[in-house]
């Protein structure tokens, strides 16, 4: 029999239920991202104002989505509206670059402390993707070295090891001579790392500075400032994927927030304001590989191949300049930074009064929820301070039927997220917003209780 929950849920978005069954018929996978597919019906956005949205069938939420952390402005921020508007009336697309181009990677080069050059393409993994052949390039390796549980796109070379088990595929129809240029280690150990740097021949290591997705898989700070020693010292490239970072840590990035550079960053979502847009950002050096010089040879063999036919698009180009004006103030990410403090603070405080075997955690303006579900670890703690860890198969491993309860229990009571247990805060959320989604979080741990899914201790 169905879940009366999910009945109940689904009767209330016809128009979603409806969408799904044409989605069903039409879309590969049924949804446009692998995220996007959620049993009984996938959320069907309306529109959003500030912190919030709405889908087609009326339902408001509490917006921790947020475009996949793209909008740390808040949903319709006057500023991009108004820089869309100006730019679409001059033409949407010429194949050509145009002034905006010039001037959003003029506002990266002044915030970025490692962007000395900056090459603009269309998202987060074609960053990635780009970055990792220019390091190729730059050094003559081939392997790349790469952490367990740090997520950095969906192509070929990184599709694996951001999900456990971490040393199995990625993918289906990725050639296993792929995995043959990759090394993946546990984050955080500075000898694994010198012994891994040691005795291999890399192109680069890429890492979420933030720690494995968004920070899911907490990171030291120390740890980054040995990764750039030994990187450096063993001469490869150090590549930064500060595809969520960027912009939210600091203006500057994490490099910014922490005082360290790069070789190389990769950058997405804020970075075009809520528009398709990504880069990468490195040393001049590096960049000049793009660089053609009229030599016949040396344009044919001797640089980096890189078109897009949309790579630094008008439109995304007019919202990413308006988007970084307000960035380099620093006032929306100090806005979002205290409201991710209060909604950490506020959550664990239920987990704490309702005595859950959980706790919440995340930098700056993210957050995080983890819930223990193993016995011997459940078994082992006095309290909810001996359940804290880094280790990422036990981060990333809770129960797939608890997450998905989780998320859906916090939608039904007006509340979206990121993915996981997760979410990011704009600067136009308010304190009001917060306490909303408090209550929503007590009712769905209530909820996830009765269904015998998360422990008390």
């Amino acid at each position: 029999m169905d879940n009366p929950l999910y009945t109940s849920y689904r009767a209330a978005r016809p128009k979603s239920a409806a969408l799904y069954q044409r989605a069903s018929n039409t879309l590969g996978g049924k949804a446009g991202h692998d995220l996007r597919y959620f049993e009984p019906v996938p959320f069907y956005a309306s529109h959003g104002e500030k912190g919030r949205k709405w889908d087609v069938d009326g339902n408001e939420y509490i917006d921790f989505l947020m475009g996949n952390g793209a909008l740390i402005l808040g949903h319709a921020h006057p500023d991009i509206v108004e820089a869309i508007t100006q730019a679409v009336g001059k033409g949407t697309h010429f194949g050509n670059d145009h002034p905006l181009h010039i001037e959003w990677a003029e506002l990266v080069q002044q915030l970025v402390p490692c962007a000395e050059r900056v090459r603009f393409v269309n998202s987060g993994t074609e960053a990635t993707l780009l970055a990792i052949r220019l390091a190729r390039a730059f050094t003559g390796h081939t392997k790349i070295l790469r952490f367990n549980g740090h997520f950095h796109g969906w192509h070929d070379d990184v599709v694996h090891g951001f999900q456990p088990p971490f040393n199995t595929e990625g993918s289906l129809g990725v050639p296993p001579s792929v995995r043959q240029n990759q090394i993946s280690i546990p984050c955080g150990d500075l000898d694994l790392l010198e012994a891994t740097l040691s005795t291999n021949d890399l192109a680069a290591a890429i890492i979420e500075p933030s720690g494995g997705s968004w920070g899911r898989i907490p990171l030291d700070p120390n740890f980054l400032h040995g990764l750039r020693e030994c990187t450096a010292r063993h001469k490869v490239q150090l590549i930064f994927d500060e595809v969520i970072t960027g912009f939210r840590f600091s203006p500057g990035g994490a490099q910014g927030l922490y005082g360290i550079r790069p070789d190389m960053a990769t950058f997405a979502k804020i970075l075009a304001g809520g528009m398709p847009g990504g880069a990468v950002a490195g040393r001049a050096d590096v960049m000049e590989l793009f660089d053609l010089t009229g030599d016949a040879q040396h344009d044919r063999y001797g640089r980096v191949n890189h078109q897009g036919t949309f790579n630094g698009a008008p439109l995304c180009a007019a919202a990413g300049v308006a988007a970084l004006k307000q960035i380099a103030t620093s006032t929306p990410i100090e806005r979002a930074n205290t409201l991710a403090a209060k909604l950490r603070a506020d959550w664990d405080a239920v987990l704490e009064r309702h005595q859950i075997a959980g706790y919440t955690y995340g930098p700056c303006s993210t957050f995080h929820v983890y819930f223990e579900t193993d016995p011997k670890y459940l078994e082992a703690a006095s309290n909810r301070d001996d359940l804290k860890n880094t280790d990422s198969n036990r981060l990333k491993g809770m129960p797939g039927n608890l997450i998905h309860a989780y998320q859906f229990h916090l939608r039904r009571f007006g509340v979206d997220l990121m993915s996981s247990t997760g979410g990011v805060l704009c600067s136009a959320h308010t304190e009001a917003d917060v306490d909303q989604a408090t209550d929503a979080f007590e009712k769905t741990l209530l909820a996830l209780r009765e269904e015998n899914l998360i422990h008390t201790l």
